[in-house]
């Protein structure tokens, strides 16, 4: 028989502080984000653009970042580098961690976005006197953006959704705080559960932060 007996008020008590790692949460997804964003256009230029060594480090990141688990990547990060005398605090572990992911799926979505775009743009940007970093700047880069911008949206969901994996090496997120206060009280399924419901509400906020800002910046 079903027995377990709910006691929500150390949960409450304690909301207070997991609403604040729950912005947490939000900080350091939208720091990776980005990150992710920037590197992930270099990458993508250097991957359709440069030869020899450029080409390959912008190849062999993408490769690593989207066909190993992020936990692996997460690990390196933070335990990895310290076998080199290379030790990063839990807050750089999880944003270097974060970024390397983003960048690398970015990438990829930015690759599929400029082969969207007609080369006969370029070559007419460039007739009319434009440079190719004007031309890629004014006319390639905003229809870009627009073609890869709800995908930008989803990862940057993944990115909030994944920071949880940052309680593994020490950072006290939403998942981490979470878990300080569910071993303090035993109150395992009632702390988790609020969790979720502010995770659930973080990605809600994004998500209409998102639709907002595609209406203003896409009405034409």
């Amino acid at each position: 028989m079903f027995d377990y007996n709910f006691h929500w008020r150390p949960v409450l008590k304690s909301l207070p502080d997991l609403i604040q790692a729950g912005l947490v949460t939000l900080e350091i997804a939208s720091l990776a984000m980005f990150l992710g964003v920037v590197i992930g256009l270099c990458l993508a230029l250097m991957r359709m653009n440069m030869k020899g060594p450029l080409k390959w480090f912008a190849v062999t990141w993408i490769e690593i970042a989207r066909n190993t688990p992020a936990l692996f990547q997460l690990f390196f990060f933070g335990f990895g580098l310290g076998a080199f005398g290379i030790n990063l605090s839990p807050f750089t572990i999880i944003l270097t961690g974060l970024s390397f992911n983003c960048a690398g799926y970015l990438a990829e979505n930015f690759r599929g976005g400029f082969q969207a775009i007609p080369v006969m743009q370029i070559n007419s940007a460039r007739c009319l006197g434009m440079n190719s970093w004007q031309a890629y700047t004014r006319i390639v880069i905003p229809q870009v953006l627009r073609i890869v911008y709800y995908p930008i949206t989803n990862q940057m969901v993944w990115a909030v959704l994944m920071s949880s994996l940052g309680m593994l090496v020490g950072f006290k997120e939403l998942s981490g705080e979470t878990q300080f206060f569910a071993s303090k009280t035993f109150r395992v399924f009632e702390y988790f559960a609020v969790a979720a419901v502010i995770y659930y509400v973080i990605v809600k906020i994004v998500l209409g932060a998102s639709r907002l800002l595609a209406m203003r910046l896409f009405r034409y």
